[in-house]
């Protein structure tokens, strides 16, 4: 694939996603070359219109994988999101071992992969899949870097509905005063696409958050003032998660319940802390205000 004036080109996963999508844009602005990896040609078409060439393959087609990862400059993975995995998570492994084959087969010059905070953490939980990614990827020859990003604002997209209903929003994040790594999906896209264009040796990892950490507290505040009424907060008792989960259709809601003990109790935290984290730069209002003026 040829890029315009001399520039990169890049193949990237997920690009129908949030952050997939943030990270084309950006690299398509830069007048880079972008090669939009998707399941079927209708997952394309907005993007072909774009500019961007199409690959058409299934995250688990190592073979598919490494034809739409050849000739490109960068490669940008992002692990399929698997809510309600299996024992042992077996989906993410096998969509890990097609990664590892097609990139070991296309030999970009460069891996960049959205990873998560807590990715080092012993514990077993739903954030495991990425732990699963960064030890197999790591073995590439090539460079790599990881972005671990933490716990996502637009997560409250889900806040929303109830925000604006009823005025109260139900919270798995507790206690409802401690402040939580968070970030918006526009600074992990901003990071990404500056990521891909650098250049680096060996292993590479950034940790990043927003610019300031975010109590439940501080999320009903935001609502209110976007909202212009009270909108308050409650924690949902840990006891009930499990009924929860499973009235939403999950087989086996213990991941997703580690992962929150995780973030509740400290133990799902970035490798070298708070101090060691890149910041950024946009605040949970912006993107609050987003969620809402979307709902419209």
């Amino acid at each position: 694939m040829k890029s315009p004036d001399g520039k990169q080109a890049f193949a990237i996963t997920g690009i129908t996603g949030q952050v997939g999508g943030i990270v084309a844009r950006t690299l398509l602005t830069a007048r880079h070359a972008v090669r939009a990896v998707v399941r079927n040609p209708e997952k394309g078409a907005a993007w072909a219109k774009q500019g961007c060439e199409i690959a058409i393959a299934e995250m688990s087609d190592a073979k598919a994988l490494a034809s739409a990862f050849t000739r490109v400059d960068g490669v940008f993975v992002l692990l399929p999101p698997i809510f309600d995995p299996s024992k042992g998570f077996p989906e993410a492994k096998a969509v890990v071992a097609a990664l590892y084959a097609a990139l070991s087969a296309a030999r970009p010059a460069k891996v960049v992969c959205l990873s998560t905070i807590g990715v080092q953490a012993t514990e077993p939980n739903l954030l495991t899949q990425l732990q699963i990614m960064e030890r197999e990827l790591s073995r590439l020859p090539m460079p790599i870097a990881f972005l671990r990003a933490a716990w996502f604002m637009e997560n409250s997209a889900w806040d929303v509905e109830p925000a604006v209903k009823t005025g109260v929003i139900p919270s798995f994040l507790q206690p409802l005063d401690k402040a939580f790594p968070m970030v918006a999906t526009a600074d992990i896209g901003r990071v990404l696409s500056t990521m891909l264009q650098d250049s680096w040796q060996g292993k590479k990892v950034v940790e990043l958050e927003g610019p300031r950490r975010v109590t439940p507290n501080d999320i009903a505040a935001t609502f209110s003032k976007v909202l212009g009424r009270t909108v308050r907060i409650e924690a949902v008792p840990r006891a009930n998660w499990e009924a929860i989960f499973r009235s939403q259709g999950m087989a086996d809601p213990t991941p997703r319940i580690r992962m929150l003990d995780g973030f509740n109790e400290g133990w799902i935290e970035f490798e070298r802390g708070q101090a060691g984290s890149e910041k950024g730069v946009i605040p949970l209002e912006t993107v609050i205000r987003e969620l809402v003026d979307r709902r419209s």
